[in-house]
């Protein structure tokens, strides 16, 4: 494709961008999803959607949206509520800064600006995660701001329908579709017509196999014209994701279990049961250094595992974590400092209520192996 083939194509004319704008209005009039989150315009409950849609899927968000707002259903509730309920209500959700950094930007909307959420773009950008995408997402959606929002749906409806051919993801590809998208976006529209193109990706234009017959675009999009429409958007293929090793030790003794609370970045503020993490497949952890953190821990070493209780993957967003989960059953210790000792760090825990703290995926899992195993 020649530079001038891709001007012009950064460059639509304003009767073609009318015209796609237009249809895009028509059909979601007609074919909007029906989401919890759609049927009203308070500004906090947008934005709540907003942040739990962030790399999950609409299905999954559902329940957990509506057991939010139960539970917070406002910025003060939020502000004001202790850490580990806010992560008990978003577990198995992922990402979990997105909860920390909920309650922090709950915090100072409060604080900056009387409990009201923000209406412009400079002032939502200035809250604890918030990025660009959410940032105008919930300016156009809450308070009708003229933003166009740009996210893996709207890339790839522009990148399809004005035969983007560069990386999506680059930051050059970033600024040109942003470029395309606000050009796109009809004045005093921009709520409408924003869910319209993020509904369009998500249900018709989707990543495999578009259902071009049933487009509304579909005489508009030149890469339905040109066959092309099962190649783009180009992103660049990601790097194959690292592996990591981690040996886990589940310390069951006088009916309670060993926890550590964590302060790390991925998991921050979880609870979990010790554990002795590699940085790579290639360093090796064994049970044996485990049981030297635990002596650490406790005061005294815990004996030799009863059992593997359980070995789990799981992949995160930058690495991928084999674990082994080991069970140790002490006997009746003589006290000593890590034994039944509570701190806001490290607690002992009954079995029985486990489900009441917060943890991660893998440690839920071990948990929910540990109550199988002691039944």
């Amino acid at each position: 494709m020649s530079k001038t083939d891709a001007d012009r194509r950064l460059a639509p004319p304003p009767r073609r961008l009318k015209a796609v704008a237009r249809r895009l209005l028509a059909w979601y009039a007609q074919h909007a999803r029906d989401l919890p989150w759609r049927r009203m315009r308070d500004p906090y409950a947008i934005w709540i959607s907003e942040i739990m849609l962030q790399q999950t899927q609409v299905d999954t968000v559902r329940p957990y949206y509506l057991r939010w707002l139960s539970a917070f259903p406002t910025v003060e509730t939020l502000a004001t509520a202790p850490q580990d309920e806010v992560l008990r209500l978003w577990e198995g959700l992922g990402y979990y800064s997105r909860a920390r950094n909920l309650q922090r930007a709950a915090r100072q909307v409060l604080e900056r600006f009387d409990g009201r959420l923000p209406s412009s773009v400079e002032d939502l950008l200035s809250l604890p995660g918030i990025g660009a995408y959410t940032a105008a997402a919930i300016a156009s959606i809450a308070f009708d701001r003229d933003v166009a929002v740009l996210d893996g749906n709207v890339k790839r409806v522009l990148a399809r329908l004005f035969l983007y051919e560069g990386d999506v993801k680059s930051p050059n590809g970033m600024r040109q579709l942003q470029a395309l998208a606000d050009r796109l976006l009809p004045s005093d529209r921009a709520s409408e017509h924003n869910q319209a193109v993020m509904d369009l990706g998500a249900t018709i234009c989707t990543p495999r196999r578009p259902a071009c017959d049933r487009c509304p675009l579909q005489t508009l999009c030149e890469a339905r014209a040109t066959g092309r429409q099962d190649v783009l958007p180009i992103a660049q293929r990601r790097a194959k994701t690292p592996e990591r090793r981690a040996d886990i030790g589940v310390i069951l003794w006088n009916e309670r279990v060993l926890l550590e609370k964590r302060n790390e970045r991925l998991l921050g503020g979880l609870w979990a049961f010790p554990a002795l993490d590699s940085t790579s497949l290639e360093e090796t952890v064994s049970e044996v250094d485990l049981r030297q953190k635990l002596k650490a821990l406790l005061g005294r070493v815990p004996g030799e595992p009863t059992l593997l209780l359980s070995e789990i993957k799981h992949t995160y967003t930058h690495f991928r974590l084999v674990a082994r989960a080991w069970l140790y059953t002490p006997q009746e210790p003589v006290q000593t400092a890590g034994f039944g000792v509570m701190t806001d760090a490290m607690a002992w825990v009954r079995l029985c209520d486990l489900a009441g703290y917060p943890m991660g995926r893998v440690d839920r899992r071990i948990a929910s192996a540990l109550l199988s195993e002691s039944t």
